[in-house]
């Protein structure tokens, strides 16, 4: 493992520990504190609250079109979703958030994959943001009407003089999953290949010999 891996285990199990102490704590700040809370805990649970698109993606748009708009991200919601500043949800439409409460081992602390799942993206978000001045640009496919407003996109950082996609960072740390449609077809290709070399790694919820991948059959929830 390079240094640069040891140095994001370390902010991740720091991660997780802050989320496993902070969850059962009720919100007092505010209605957006409150919103988070009930996503996340929602996600910690297994259950996924965030509805898929009610219009298939164009995910080719993102070569041929491409559109990128400046988001300000807030709060991790769940293994694959974040509050936007705006107040918008913004769904990660490359990959899935892990949901399975199995008791499992992490980095010496007795958890769940959901939880390093929210721990993996509330980490990441926060490296991304490091980089980008608390704001990255994303490629907008499709939005859910009705309140709150769900995005579907693809968001992008700079690590280390390199452009990264934000899905394919959690899939290869091995923090969730490349997202497959209903057929069982990942939405992005080179997502799958992300999680396999993540698998055959034995990165983050892959180090756990006895995991097995809860999306198979394909998760009905999943885009």
């Amino acid at each position: 493992m390079n240094n640069g891996a040891r140095r994001f285990d370390r902010r991740l199990f720091c991660t997780l520990l802050n989320v496993l102490i902070a969850l059962p704590l009720a919100a007092r700040a505010d209605m957006a504190s409150e919103f988070v809370s009930y996503y996340q805990n929602a996600h910690v649970e297994g259950r996924d609250l965030i509805r898929g698109p009610q219009i298939p993606l164009d995910t080719s748009s993102i070569a041929s079109r491409l559109d990128l708009q400046t988001v300000s991200p807030k709060a991790a919601l769940s293994g694959s979703a974040f509050l936007s500043a705006d107040g918008a949800v913004i769904k990660l439409a490359g990959v899935q958030g892990c949901l399975s409460t199995e008791p499992m081992e992490f980095a010496g602390v007795q958890t769940t994959c959901a939880m390093i799942s929210l721990a993996g993206m509330t980490a990441t978000l926060d490296e991304a943001k490091a980089g980008a001045g608390d704001a990255f640009p994303c490629h907008v496919f499709a939005q859910n009407p009705g309140r709150p407003t769900v995005r579907f996109a693809e968001c992008f950082f700079v690590e280390n003089g390199a452009v990264r996609s934000l899905s394919e960072a959690l899939i290869r740390k091995g923090l969730a999953f490349a997202a497959r449609d209903r057929a069982g077809r990942p939405v992005f290709p080179e997502y799958l290949q992300a999680e396999e070399t993540a698998r055959g790694e034995q990165a983050g919820i892959w180090a756990n010999g006895q995991f097995t991948h809860p999306y198979h059959p394909v998760n009905p929830s999943t885009n």
